[in-house]
């Protein structure tokens, strides 16, 4: 794949995310697309950056798991965003952010994308990236977000094998789920314009103008799984999520809620009325 071409992504933007775009920056290759955006000076309220590669060195994933992309194989992108002010119900964030990757692989006709709680992209129940969202604090005036976002376009065999997980056996990429995969600069505006609009969204009506969409997108839901978390595991029925965004998990001795854990999917049992 050639070079990702910032002027193309520019150009293609919405009047809405252009206008309110700070900074946009291609490159070859980087460490990592959140963490160059941590260190960078945030973008001022209501305003955001991009950073975009195709291949980081040092990816990260939750709890500092590493995230493997292809050279020139992959498109990993994150956006900063500062908000005005503190929303509530920062932690769904990411659910939301979720929505808006779905809505922008929506504008080139790749259906049946769905969401694994809490950050993961499914297609043909295959892995087909991720996200990873962190908060810059700004004081009592406002927060900065950094969403990062890691799709797999044309992923070597070698490097589907390395992100098999508990829940997913196989990554999938783009290109073996459709005939013509859209441009990476395609990809990257569609991106950027959806998740533009989630944040400014966020900003004022918070999670729940995202929960219906969500759960029509869940792809946990039904599914028996193990949630390995902090105070233990918990195993029962995926149940959806709550108005916060955990995780609901239907057990033996009634519903639990989860706000962390590594889920392994034992089974997809359809879930009882």
């Amino acid at each position: 794949m050639s070079k990702i071409d910032a002027a193309v992504i520019r150009q293609s933007l919405s009047d809405a995310s252009a206008s309110s775009l700070d900074r946009l920056e291609v490159f070859s290759e980087i460490d990592s697309t959140n963490s160059y955006l941590l260190r960078e000076s945030p973008p001022l309220h209501g305003r955001h950056r991009v950073a975009i590669t195709g291949h980081q060195t040092a990816g990260r994933g939750r709890h500092g798991r590493e995230w493997l992309s292809a050279h020139r194989g992959s498109l990993c992108l994150s956006i900063a965003y500062t908000f005005t002010g503190i929303p509530d119900n920062l932690s769904a964030l990411t659910l939301a952010s979720g929505v808006g990757i779905v809505n922008a692989l929506g504008r080139f006709g790749i259906d049946g994308v769905g969401l694994k709680w809490p950050n993961d992209i499914v297609l043909s129940d295959g892995k087909l990236g991720g996200m990873l969202t962190e908060t810059r604090p700004g004081g009592s005036t406002g927060v900065t977000v950094v969403i990062g976002i890691g799709l797999n376009i044309d992923v070597p065999e070698v490097v589907s094998s390395n992100t098999a997980s508990t829940w997913a056996h196989r990554a999938i990429d783009l290109k073996s789920a459709m005939a013509t995969p859209p441009s990476r600069e395609e990809l990257s505006a569609a991106i950027v314009d959806e998740l533009f609009a989630v944040l400014s969204t966020y900003a004022s009506k918070g999670f729940d103008a995202f929960a219906t969409d969500w759960a029509q997108y869940d792809w946990l839901l039904g599914r028996a799984i193990t949630v390995d978390g902090p105070g233990g595991a918990v195993s029962g029925i995926a149940d959806g999520v709550d108005a916060q965004g955990a995780l609901r998990v239907r057990t033996a001795t009634g519903t639990r809620r989860i706000i962390s854990g590594s889920i392994i999917v034992t089974n997809a049992m359809e879930l009882a009325g």
